[in-house]
């Protein structure tokens, strides 16, 4: 086998989560080239892969690249996105091909019936599904994050005020409904025995500049200052992480930092939690089991659609604050 195309399009965690497969088909298949193909947007995390030979991307359409795809002649397709795009390009290329159990109708009872079905394994281990025809296994090493550029060294200057030690604490999330609400955050940071350092992207400016001027010591705002390798930076140096679920959880345990993760409509059930592979003690998931419309969704909503957001407004600060410096003093 000389060449094996790999399929992931997005996004930022999920990406991450591939990272042990690709691993180990280049260690498991060392005379085969690994390509990966993806959005434009997100190639940056594969390129910087040195398990992969070539990242191909697109930007808006995927028949954009058909025409290079056919040109590669691959021996074999690893599809770990497993949706109508994905199978555009496996019917494209008519080449052998290997997936993975996507169980959304186990996910779907689970949200709509609340029906607990679905099997105890988590996503990375349903990827490797995809490579067992090609004799490749788990190396149970966990997840890979690579550097894409020497920025991330320029998160060092901001954080170099916390030589005692300091909390990542990661306030943004793609959905409103997975995002721990700005009061608690608050509330929570006014507990810890550490400054923390506050982790967003452009679209968490406002709630970490509140949070931020509420605190008013011990507390540095990155939220919008930061490209995603210095956000890694800073998580590599923190000494533990407090987050949502979400893609700088991902990059968190690929750190095999200490997390607490905090869950709203999302359930750990559906296979997404920090994967910590023989580091259980690393991760404390914090959710309220007892709320009956959670999941609601398995992605998440721009607001509670019942409007009271339980599944987050009754979590203890107090326990998270404990869990986070328990963790981080480990």
């Amino acid at each position: 086998m000389k060449k094996v195309l790999v399929i992931r399009f997005s996004s930022i965690g999920d990406i991450v989560l591939t990272s042990p497969v690709i691993r180990c088909l280049a260690a498991q298949l060392p005379d085969t080239e690994i390509h990966v193909l993806t959005r434009k947007v997100n190639a940056g995390l594969f390129t910087s892969n040195p398990s992969v030979k070539k990242t191909i991307s697109y930007d808006k359409k995927l028949s954009e690249v058909f025409d290079l795809l056919r040109n590669e002649n691959y021996d074999h397709i690893v599809d770990l996105h497993k949706n109508i795009r994905s199978f555009r390009v496996r019917f494209a290329l008519r080449k052998p091909a290997g997936s993975f159990p996507k169980l959304n109708i186990q996910k779907y009872l689970l949200v709509r019936f609340k029906m607990k079905i679905m099997p105890d394994i988590h996503i990375v281990d349903r990827y490797f599904e995809a490579v067992k025809p090609l004799g490749v296994v788990n190396d149970a090493k966990g997840l890979d994050y690579f550097y894409s550029s020497s920025n991330r060294l320029n998160a060092g200057n901001l954080i170099s005020g916390f030589q005692s030690g300091f909390y990542a604490v990661v306030i943004g999330g793609k959905h409103s409904t997975k995002i721990f609400p700005v009061g608690k955050v608050i509330e929570v940071c006014r507990l810890l025995d550490k400054p923390v350092v506050l982790l967003g992207g452009n679209e968490d400016v406002a709630r970490g500049k509140m949070i931020a001027d509420s605190l008013k010591t011990n507390v540095f705002d990155a939220c919008g200052k930061l490209n995603l390798d210095e956000s890694a930076e800073v998580l590599k140096h923190a000494s533990a992480v407090l987050t949502n679920d979400t893609g700088l959880m991902h990059i968190a345990a690929a750190m095999h930092k200490p997390i607490v993760s905090v869950w709203g409509n999302t359930v750990p059930e559906l296979g997404m939690y920090p994967y910590l592979p023989g580091e259980p003690q690393k991760s404390v998931i914090i959710e309220n089991k007892e709320i009956s419309c959670r999941p609601c969704s398995k992605i998440g909503f721009d607001a509670c659609p019942k409007g009271h957001f339980d599944c987050m407004m009754t979590l203890s600060c107090k326990e998270i604050a404990d869990k986070l410096m328990a963790i981080g003093n480990y």
